[in-house]
């Protein structure tokens, strides 16, 4: 009896759903209009006696009807905490501080924030750079470009200081790729394709192209997989790519290779890839074109040679750091050196990536890209190779800081993305996109207006380097480039601010090629790299050739 008592709590919506059926079934008979009532009471007596059948979801056996709510809930929850709870400043993972910055700038708006900060100057992550007495004229940023390419380069390229990252037609919809295409061309800067090659939605307003080559080969390949070179040179010779980009490692999945399910393959796609249509398209974690440092730069050379002398060079997010340094080391030993290097955080972001590497695995852009020039300056090869910097860059502040870690430009995805008019309702993995930006679906792309989306991708570049130019002459800077480790201070405690410079180690030019005893963590991994292998000395035999 006891068992049967302790029942009735858990059972009693579904009772109470049972007893309003039969009561409104009674009364229909006398009482016409009660029939829509009879109905929606049957409907959930329907569902509980389905809660209680299954056996997926113990909730709802154990609470018939009234368990669903937990789903419901949950399913809610993000656009609950997004538009209800959420505060202006939580970066979840971008804030609405963020965002409404970037809808200001791209919809020409005013973006002045009234009546003082939102940000707690006191908190331990809080940043800002310092003004000075004697400010200068606001420079035209416009001028903010620079040339990238080496004396092994043919053909370089004058390129925007902010320009779109990689992110490629079938993640993104047909009209986001056209949007974001125009928005580049009418702004001046350049497109990142993204690993799924050129599309006709990239060619169609003919603006700046980067074309990232990944480990499919995708728009270049092999019926086996491998790499083509009379396709790639053929693409390649177009005068829209402007660059060619390996891409080694993403920050969104490093070291994630990838598949595209046959079922989600469309005749444009399997074009676009140069992939057959009814079979999974396979991205390998590795490349199959080189294995090795030194065949890494053999296969860039090739690529200059095939591309009639275009910049080329790779993205990576930094992992192992005795790799990137074998690859410096085979640049000292073949004298093939790229023309740049992306710097991809940890940051970005993806819906094809697992939980596990999303928030745990590779370098955040700022350790990675501080990283990275102090080996090239340490190596003595910086002057020769321009970087680039990716990982939620929004504002002008966020170029700033990147640009006194060693940064020459940056490129931004999210950021481009929420001036295509991104709400961040976390469905890019879903094909569900409400905005009609990440999905394949026509009716919902359709939503998105390219010439419209186009205005405002160009005003978000525009208006930020607006921004960055007034940060300039504020600090008595005349161009981006004069920003240093010692404008920009982080606070480390309540009572306690250091400039960058003092904060971050900097390699002096040439260091890892002297005898001395600075910058050990820099010197011993140095030790551990080379340049015929990806793989380490181990501390063992570095440790044991040091006592030789």
């Amino acid at each position: 009896m006891k068992l049967k008592w302790s029942l009735l709590p858990r059972y009693s919506v579904f009772l109470l759903c049972l007893l309003g059926a039969l009561v409104c079934l009674l009364l229909t008979m006398q009482t016409p209009w009660v029939w829509p009532l009879a109905v929606i009471f049957l409907l959930l007596v329907a569902v509980g006696i389905n809660d209680m059948r299954q056996s997926d979801y113990a909730v709802r056996r154990n609470y018939p009807v009234i368990g669903n709510m937990r789903y419901l809930f949950k399913a809610l929850r993000p656009e609950m905490r997004q538009y209800l709870f959420e505060s202006d400043t939580d970066q979840l993972p971008f804030s609405h501080k963020q965002r409404e910055l970037v809808y200001a700038r791209g919809r020409q708006r005013n973006s002045s924030q009234p009546f003082g900060t939102l940000l707690d100057v006191y908190s331990d992550s809080y940043e800002f750079i310092g003004h000075s007495m004697q400010t200068s004229e606001v420079p035209d940023f416009r001028d903010f470009r620079l040339t990238i390419g080496n004396t092994q380069c043919a053909q370089p390229y004058s390129s925007s200081l902010f320009n779109i990252s990689a992110m490629s037609f079938g993640s993104l919809s047909g009209n986001a790729i056209r949007a974001l295409n125009k928005g580049a061309m009418l702004g001046g800067f350049a497109h990142d394709t993204g690993e799924g090659s050129i599309s006709p939605y990239h060619r169609e307003f003919a603006g700046d192209l980067i074309w990232e080559l990944g480990s499919g080969y995708f728009g270049c390949r092999t019926e086996q997989g491998g790499f083509d070179a009379e396709k790639f040179a053929r693409q390649a010779a177009s005068e829209q790519v402007k660059m060619i980009e390996i891409k080694l490692s993403q920050g969104a999945k490093p070291g994630h290779g990838g598949v595209l399910p046959a079922s989600k393959i469309s005749r444009e796609i399997a074009e676009t890839r140069d992939i057959p249509m009814g079979e999974d398209c396979i991205s390998p974690a590795s490349h199959s074109a080189f294995s090795t440092p030194v065949e890494l730069l053999e296969f860039i050379q090739r690529l200059r040679e095939l591309s009639g002398g275009k910049p080329v060079g790779f993205k990576m997010c930094l992992g192992q750091p005795w790799e990137f340094m074998a690859i410096v080391k085979a640049m000292r030993e073949t004298g093939i050196v790229p023309d740049f290097i992306v710097v991809d955080g940890s940051e970005g972001g993806t819906g094809a990536a697992p939980t596990e590497f999303t928030d745990h695995l590779g370098t955040p852009l700022r350790e990675g890209l501080l990283f990275v020039h102090n080996t090239l300056v340490g190596a003595g090869l910086r002057d020769d190779v321009r970087i680039g910097a990716s990982g939620k860059i929004i504002s002008a502040f966020d170029i700033a800081c990147v640009l006194a870690l060693g940064a020459d430009w940056v490129n931004a995805a999210r950021g481009y993305m929420f001036a295509l008019g991104c709400i961040q309702s976390l469905s890019c993995h879903t094909n569900k996109c409400p905005t009609g930006i990440a999905t394949q679906d026509d009716l919902r792309q359709k939503s998105l207006v390219v010439e419209d989306k186009a205005e405002q991708v160009r005003h978000f570049h525009h208006n930020t380097l607006h921004a960055l130019a007034e940060i300039i002459a504020a600090s008595g800077l005349s161009t981006p480039w004069q920003i240093t480790p010692d404008h920009l201070v982080h606070r480390v405690s309540e009572n306690e601010v250091r400039l960058f410079s003092h904060l971050h180690p900097f390699l002096t030019p040439g260091a890892l090629l002297k005898e001395a005893d600075d910058f050990p963590f820099y010197r011993r991994v140095w030790a551990m790299a080379q340049a015929d292998s990806f793989q380490s000395r181990s501390l063992a035999d570095v440790s044991g050739a040091k006592r030789e």
